[in-house]
């Protein structure tokens, strides 16, 4: 099984799915011969040509909306935002316009579109290129939204985000690109909707997502050192939410801490513990907890960056304090 990059993973499942369906195709600023400012689309262009790999101009909302009346006619395009962040400059498209239309027009008009991203902080990028912003599209109905933390995920899920046919939020961290881990060889593809369990454990369920999924599985090691088994949840999607694999967990450990880099107010963390209240009450021993950025602008400086945003040694002090 190759051990590469996510990149190389998102790279290979762009690549593949391209050569066996001609109508998926590629948008977003300097994807073409640069190969996007992360390498995704690295020599695409030179393989399938300017037609379906297509430089834009910076201008999110008219390419968005391209991309979504290019998916009513039965296209497949594959439109790839700079920076999350911009995803606001293209907020009516994908809201009012890719979200609805399949709904609007009673199911006559579909919109296989997949809107690729990256988010998060971690590179002193500042307050307006590091926001996290799934728990804003999973409020809106209609659209599906991705978080893979490992390349085998992004893979098998990039494949599957190709082939449904709704519009698909599909977030990759930047700080996750150069991690490397076994992705499996030949066609394979992940279920849209199936959260995975990372880490076996009894005594607490920690559920977690992108970045900070890596540091849940490195605090739950800490952890384990000093006696308490921390179970550890990979939601993979965000929209539609696995509750039932959660549910099964804290059934087991009656403990559980959400774990999440977008800020804590009204991020997935309540949702989560709202839905366990509502579903599953008597399964807690004690209180959720939810951990999440702090409710302030993304600083630059790397320790103050380091502050605000969730980190190991914090998952670590959330967990001990519940014990």
């Amino acid at each position: 099984m190759p051990n590469i990059t996510y990149v190389q993973a998102l790279n290979e499942a762009l690549r593949e799915e391209m050569k066996v369906d001609p109508r998926i195709f590629l948008m977003g600023e300097d994807i073409g011969h640069h190969g996007g400012i992360f390498r995704v689309t690295k020599d695409l262009i030179d393989e399938f040509g300017v037609d379906r790999v297509r430089d834009t101009p910076i201008s999110e909302s008219s390419f968005v909306g391209l991309g979504i009346g290019a998916a009513m006619v039965g296209m497949r395009p594959v439109v790839e935002l700079l920076f999350m962040d911009f995803a606001l400059v293209a907020a009516d498209q994908i809201v009012n316009q890719a979200a609805k239309l399949r709904y609007m027009s009673g199911g006559t008009v579909s919109i296989p579109m997949v809107v690729r991203a990256q988010q998060g902080g971690g590179r002193g990028n500042g307050a307006q290129h590091s926001q996290s912003f799934e728990t804003w599209f999973a409020q809106v109905p209609g659209l599906i939204v991705v978080a893979p933390s490992t390349p085998a995920d992004a893979k098998g899920l990039l494949k599957s985000s190709m082939r449904t046919g709704n519009p698909v939020i599909f977030i990759e961290h930047k700080l996750l690109y150069n991690t490397k881990g076994d992705v499996p060889e030949g066609d394979y593809s992940i279920p849209i909707g199936k959260a995975e369990i990372k880490r076996d454990g009894r005594d607490i369920t920690i559920v977690s997502y992108s970045r900070t999924l890596l540091f849940a599985l490195e605090a739950a090691e800490t952890l384990a050192q000093k006696g308490i088994e921390a179970e550890v949840i990979d939601l993979r999607t965000i929209e539609p939410l696995d509750m039932p694999t959660i549910l099964e967990s804290i059934k087991g450990t009656g403990r559980l801490l959400v774990v999440h880099e977008a800020h804590n107010n009204c991020g997935l963390g309540a949702e989560i513990i709202a839905r366990v209240y509502e579903q599953a009450p008597d399964s807690l021993i004690m209180p959720p907890r939810r951990l999440g950025a702090k409710h302030v602008p993304i600083p630059m400086a790397e320790s103050l960056e380091d502050s605000v945003l969730p980190q190991t040694a914090d998952i670590v002090n959330a967990v001990e304090a519940m014990f």
